[in-house]
């Protein structure tokens, strides 16, 4: 087993008035060598969008972008001519493909939105840019680890062009969980949302990350109820 520990208070910070970014691996004027991924997982941005405001359009090409609201609700545009709101409790992805550009307001005039944004390398360059969302309910992460995306096509979860996973957990504490890896080949990346775990020798608080890989199970323990997000990805 080897691991790389990601303490919340180590990751990067940008701050523009309207929003407040912390930043897991090397992104715009926040850089460090030894933060640049964890195997394909290039972005997780914990992102912080006060009330009217937002990103303008802007492209992207060849990434997997998924956006998980954790509060509040976004509103996306993109070239293609889609509209859509993504809220607490949706996930939405968008293959970027060949080149897509997009923007992401908050939807409320009145409270801010915060949610994650993430990009994996994709499995396959230049696919037709692609957009999806899906709702999942608290219930469904209860004591469980939900798979809300996958490369899984005709699955619950929505469909990423890569061999990733992202599951999210609402666990109660003191308890003892696993999560069995789909493929050996590939690590997990644990974000811890909100809570207290113990995983990969580590004790995790409040937005602490831990990368483990060259294992096929991971145990989890929770010292208080914690919601998790787990990212499994390739390492090369």
């Amino acid at each position: 087993m080897k691991t790389v520990f990601h303490p919340a208070g180590g990751r990067g910070f940008n701050s523009f008035g309207w929003l407040n970014s912390y930043h897991s691996f090397s992104f715009g004027k926040f850089h460090n060598a030894e933060k640049m991924n964890f195997g394909l997982l290039r972005v997780l941005n914990d992102d912080h969008v006060e009330k009217g405001m937002g990103f303008g359009t802007h492209p992207h090409d060849n990434m997997e972008i998924v956006s998980i609201p954790l509060s509040g609700a976004l509103i996306h545009n993109d070239s293609t001519g889609r509209e859509a709101i993504i809220k607490q409790g949706d996930v939405q992805i968008m293959s970027a493909g060949t080149g897509i550009s997009h923007s992401e307001y908050n939807a409320s005039k009145e409270d801010a939105v915060k949610f994650l944004q993430i990009w994996v390398f994709p499995k396959e360059v230049n696919i037709a840019p692609r957009y999806e969302q899906k709702s999942f309910t608290e219930d469904e992460k209860k004591n469980n680890f939900l798979t809300v995306v996958s490369p899984e096509k005709d699955a619950k979860s929505i469909w990423i062009n890569q061999d990733a996973y992202f599951s999210l957990g609402n666990l109660d504490a003191e308890k003892e969980f696993t999560y069995q890896l789909k493929d050996k080949n590939n690590g997990v990346y644990i974000f811890l949302l909100e809570g207290g775990i113990e995983t990969g020798q580590k004790e995790l608080k409040n937005r602490d990350a831990i990368g483990i890989y060259e294992i096929t199970e991971v145990k989890i323990n929770t010292k208080l109820d914690s919601k998790v997000l787990i990212i499994e990805v390739p390492m090369g």
